[in-house]
Order: structure tokens, then C-alpha cells, then sequence
């Protein structure tokens, strides 16, 4: 959104400025006991195909393939009491969920003459900046022919139950994948509250977030929706992490007839809206610190970890103290200080065996030891995002 400050954004001329729009649906807003909610999804592409209609370019992230499925199996089987909660099952359940999902969206927007394009992405299938940059191109080839690419996790092949954590991390992903200019989290509730509504019932809304860096968000988030993973925490996680990339989150209820035209324009009460940081950073350190989680940690002291916060330096092995985790080279890593403070991530230029030998060494020592053919820094710091939202 480069032709707007941070402070000229509002609910009244949010929607005027977009040309390009991440929606992220949670299970909770497509589904009921039974399964797939039907009238959810006509709802959602009656609506996703107005702000198609001007001229703007939607991404929706979905939810649903794991409840779809298991609606399938209990379709098909006489005794349907298991829940299917663990791994292979709810893999399993997704891979008969995916067809069913895009079949009723291919067929609800097919009535408003619009195409659908599947997505499935993994974690590790983003790892590699290549594959990254590859996925971007052919987002950008689906856009640019007027389809609506329906972006979900390839839970069939993950080695981890759920690799992003939940589509709310995985839309807010998409952002830096697509480069959107808004990103919209539909969920069961009606916006973010000072505290969990569900067991406070004077809990206030909130209907904008200005500073969402400096909210305690752990603290106020205690629930989760029975049906999906993530909960009002992982939205305000994945909000916090569009606002270092410079896009405002709309959070507000796809329940019931909604109307995202009018919550984007301001006209209807509800939802949060949440602002972008004045200081954003690159898609580029948006991918590298969100890519993949932390395998270890670089302890630091404290002239390091003032000349990282205060002078914008890159991290030196001189100033790291200890070494916690076993990683390779070019892993993603956690930097904090001797007290425990987290301080952002980073991409280690060295393994942690390497690292271990390196600490609390000069540049001419290391060489002595490594040679000189190798980074002077531990850690560059364009390789380097300070408070991170993980």
C-alpha cells in the first residue's frame, strides 16, 4: 500500500486502496457438527466475487479439508464414533476432504463465472528461496488470469502434524508469497477483545489495534475454537507478523450473513482492525524469518546484543557466549541474551559445532582455526529480523 502512511489508514478507505487481498476462512466459519457448511461457502464466493468484480485480486486461504473428510467417512461408515485426532488420521481425512472442499468451491464460484485454482503448499516446500520465488511466479501467472487461487496446506505429505502451526500462519505467509496489500482473517468471532469473551463476559472489543508489537498477546488469548488449530491467538500472531511487512489485518466474523464488502468499507459495526508498523521490513526477511521454525538458539552478551539493537550491526562470533541446539549451516536460529530475553532470529552462517569452537573469538583467532576463506559474521544481519513475532 505505498500511497498510504500508517496513520491515513481507517475502516472508511481501506478497501478503495487494495488492489490485492489475502482471505484466510477457519473451520469454524465453514463447517457445522455434520461437516462442510454449504451455505458458508456460496456465502464466501458471492462475496469474494464482488471484490473480484473491482478489478481486485483475491488469494483465499481455507480451511475445512480435515472436516470435509471426516464427513466423507462418516457418510461411508456405519459406526462414526472416533474422533480420528491422531496424525495419519486427520492426513488421511484431509486427503479425502481436499477433493470434496474444491469441487464445492469450484462449483460455487463456477455461478459467478469465476475460476478456482487448488494450492497446496508445504513448509519445507518453501525452504528453499528457489522454490519460494517459484511458487510466486506461478501465483502471479494465476492472478494475472482473473482466477482465485484457494491456498491450503498439503497435510497429506507433512512430517509434522501440522507444519505452519494453522492457516492462520500459513495466510500470513501468503502475504510476502503474493505481495498483498490486506490481509483478512474470517473467523467465528466478532473481532479481538481486551480478553478471552468466552469467560469474561464484560469483555470489550477492540476495534483498532494501532501497536500490535506492544500487546501482551499470550496473555490475552486463553481459548481456541473447538473445530480449528489456531484460535484468537494465532490470528493476532499472524496479524503481528503482516504488520512487519506493512499490511493491515482485517479480523472480523464470517458468520451468518456477513458482508465483507461492507466491514472492508467501514459501514458495519465488529471486527478489528489491525495497523501496520511504521518501520516494515522486506519480503525477503519476512520469508527468511518465517519460514521454518528455530532449531537452536545463540546465547549473546550484552555489548553484542547492543550493538544489534542500537547500531544495526551484524552478529560476530566475538559476542556469542553459548550455544544451545545442534544445527547446520544456514539454519534458521533464535538469538537471545544470557538471561533468556528473545531478541529476533537469524540465519547462521556456521553449524553449532563450528559455532562452539568459534565463541568468544577474534577474527584473527577463528582464522588460525578455519582459515580465512569464510564469513567474518555469525549471523549477517541482513539475514537477521529483530523481534520476531514466532
Amino acid at each position: 500500500m505505498p500511497s498510504m502512511t500508517r496513520t491515513d489508514i481507517n475502516r472508511e478507505n481501506l478497501l478503495e486502496n487494495v488492489r490485492r487481498v489475502v482471505i484466510k476462512v477457519g473451520s469454524a466459519v465453514l463447517t457445522t457438527p455434520e461437516g462442510i457448511d454449504p451455505h458458508a461457502i456460496e456465502r464466501l464466493a458471492a462475496q469474494i466475487a464482488i471484490l473480484s468484480n473491482r478489478n481486485m485480486e483475491v488469494v483465499l486461504v481455507s480451511s475445512g479439508a480435515v472436516a470435509a473428510g471426516r464427513q466423507r467417512i462418516c457418510e461411508r461408515m456405519k459406526n462414526c464414533s472416533r474422533e480420528y485426532n491422531d496424525m495419519a488420521s486427520r492426513q488421511a481425512a484431509s486427503a479425502i476432504g481436499q477433493g470434496r472442499l474444491m469441487h464445492d468451491y469450484d462449483e460455487a464460484f463456477a455461478r459467478y463465472d469465476k475460476a478456482t485454482a487448488q494450492v497446496l503448499l508445504t513448509r519445507s516446500g518453501l525452504k528453499r528461496r528457489s522454490r519460494f520465488l517459484n511458487a510466486r511466479n506461478t501465483m502471479e501467472r494465476l492472478l494475472e488470469w482473473g482466477a482465485i487461487p484457494i491456498v491450503n496446506e498439503n497435510d497429506t505429505v507433512s512430517t509434522r502434524e501440522l507444519e505452519f502451526g494453522d492457516n492462520d500462519t500459513l495466510g500470513a505467509m501468503c502475504l510476502g508469497l503474493v505481495g498483498a496489500d490486506l490481509f483478512v482473517n474470517l473467523t467465528s468471532a466478532d473481532g479481538v477483545y481486551d480478553r478471552n469473551p468466552d469467560t469474561n463476559p464484560d469483555a470489550k472489543p477492540i476495534p483498532v489495534i494501532e501497536n500490535i508489537a506492544c500487546m501482551d498477546i499470550e496473555a490475552m488469548c486463553d481459548g481456541k475454537t473447538n473445530v480449528g488449530t489456531g484460535g484468537m491467538y494465532s490470528k493476532l500472531r499472524a496479524a503481528r507478523r503482516a504488520a512487519q511487512l506493512g499490511v493491515p489485518t482485517l479480523i472480523v466474523s464470517g458468520k451468518g450473513p456477513f458482508d465483507l464488502v461492507a466491514a472492508l468499507e467501514g459501514t458495519c459495526g465488529g471486527g478489528t482492525l489491525v495497523l501496520p508498523e511504521c518501520k516494515t521490513v522486506s519480503s525477503k526477511k519476512f520469508w527468511l524469518a518465517y519460514h521454518d521454525d528455530p532449531c537452536g538458539s545463540i546465547l549473546i552478551d550484552k555489548g553484542a546484543a547492543r550493538a544489534l539493537l542500537t547500531n544495526g550491526k551484524s552478529l560476530l562470533p566475538i559476542g556469542i557466549s553459548d550455544i544451545r541446539g545442534c544445527f547446520d549451516r544456514e539454519a534458521l536460529v533464535f538469538i537471545k541474551t544470557l538471561d533468556g530475553d528473545e531478541l529476533g532470529v537469524g540465519m547462521s552462517n556456521f553449524s553449532s559445532s563450528e559455532l562452539e569452537q568459534m565463541k568468544g573469538k577474534r577474527t584473527d583467532e577463528i582464522e588460525l582455526i578455519f582459515g580465512a576463506d569464510i564469513p567474518d559474521e555469525a549471523v549477517h544481519r541482513d539475514n537477521m529480523l529483530l523481534d520476531a513475532a514466532i
